[in-house]
């Protein structure tokens, strides 16, 4: 893998990353404000606590399993023989 290349896959990891996360906030958004309206309390608790909490964090994993398996691959970071001069 050329230097450029790497540059390339590190800023889909990025671009990946920023998604993910700016997904996830909306999830919380929804789990935690939009659950609130409804009023329903489970042990005591209201709903809109444990989806905000613990939703979210299950849909924290489940990105970063999906980004883990599909978008980041392991890249060596030492120079290649091809591309030794690193574009420069």
């Amino acid at each position: 893998m050329t230097y450029k290349e790497k540059l390339q896959q590190a800023n889909r990891e990025a671009l990946a990353a920023v998604i993910g996360l700016g997904a996830t906030i909306i999830v919380w958004a929804l789990l935690g404000f939009g659950v609130a309206q409804t009023g329903i309390v489970v042990f005591s608790t209201p709903l809109w606590v444990i989806t905000g909490c613990f939703g979210t964090f299950v849909f924290a994993v489940v990105i970063a399993v999906v980004m883990a398996k599909f978008v980041m691959h392991d890249v060596g970071l030492e120079d290649d023989e091809e591309g030794a001069d690193n574009g420069r």
